[in-house]
């Protein structure tokens, strides 16, 4: 489900200003309570992150929680976490909350699907996020119609064996004038079609930056090259934290047993 525009203007206050804030010796969870304040009542996001911070409470972890709240964070927001928070990856979770204020940003305007899916293939190209899942979770994402849905599943067959420029190019109106009546639905434009054809048999990053030179699309954040200091402290940060929720529950569980009902909402009881 597509969501309104102020939901968006939100959500990219709350990945910015989660990332900014990590950076102080507060824990996640005291900053969700305190972003919760700060975003507007009117939207949908107060009760998102109280349940995130609930989920935080369980599991050390948001993309859990994000996963569960599917009507309301997008399946590519949510795989873009999993995979900042999965251990045994280099994946920097400040560079995932960066890349999701941008995305929420862009939504937030005027998008178009060619905007959004370029943001969203660049990204797992530019951070090697994995091109099976990552594709999937694109392919979900609301904003797409089945058309979409259909070429997007193509993309992730064919990547490697076709050229990305030329997969665009083939469904653009640029080639529809050009060859006449089109056998498939076209969903990139003349200009996109364009530059798509210019840019054959180049480094895919060269597409990507043109198209956002002349087309104004969002730019996906360059990962840094090799973990700063204060990277390395903020994963450990976050790791800790994890190692204290798992203690605590250890102990709730060697005292008696572990009380699910402080994770539910007022009417809420677990299974």
């Amino acid at each position: 489900m597509l969501l309104d525009r102020e939901e968006y203007v939100e959500q990219a206050y709350l990945f910015r200003t989660l990332g900014e804030r990590m950076q102080l010796a507060v824990s996640t969870q005291d900053l969700l309570v305190a972003i919760r304040q700060e975003v507007l009542a009117t939207t949908k996001l107060p009760m998102a992150l109280e349940y995130m911070s609930q989920e935080l409470q369980l599991t050390g972890g948001f993309a859990t929680a994000m996963r569960r709240l599917g009507h309301y964070f997008s399946p590519f927001q949510t795989y873009v976490v999993a995979e900042a928070e999965d251990e045994a990856g280099r994946f920097d979770f400040r560079v995932a909350l960066e890349i999701l204020r941008r995305d929420a940003e862009y939504r937030a305007k005027e998008p178009s699907k060619q905007g959004v899916f370029l943001y969203q293939f660049e990204t797992l190209c530019r951070n090697r996020l994995g091109y099976d899942k990552g594709l999937e979770a694109v392919a979900a994402d609301p904003i797409y119609d089945d058309d979409w849905r259909e070429w997007i599943k193509t993309v992730g067959r064919q990547i490697g064996l076709v050229d990305f420029a030329d997969m665009i190019y083939v469904r653009s109106e640029h080639y529809a004038k050009r060859r006449g009546r089109p056998e498939k639905p076209v969903l990139f434009g003349e200009k996109e079609g364009q530059i798509a054809l210019a840019n054959r048999r180049k480094d895919p990053l060269f597409l990507f930056s043109a198209l956002q030179r002349h087309l104004g699309y969002p730019a996906v954040p360059r990962p840094k090259q090799g973990p700063s200091e204060q990277a390395v402290l903020l994963g450990l940060q976050r790791h800790l934290e994890r190692l204290e929720t798992r203690i605590k529950l250890l102990e709730e569980e060697m005292r008696g047993g572990i009380n699910l009902n402080r994770f539910y909402g007022p009417g809420q009881k677990g299974e």
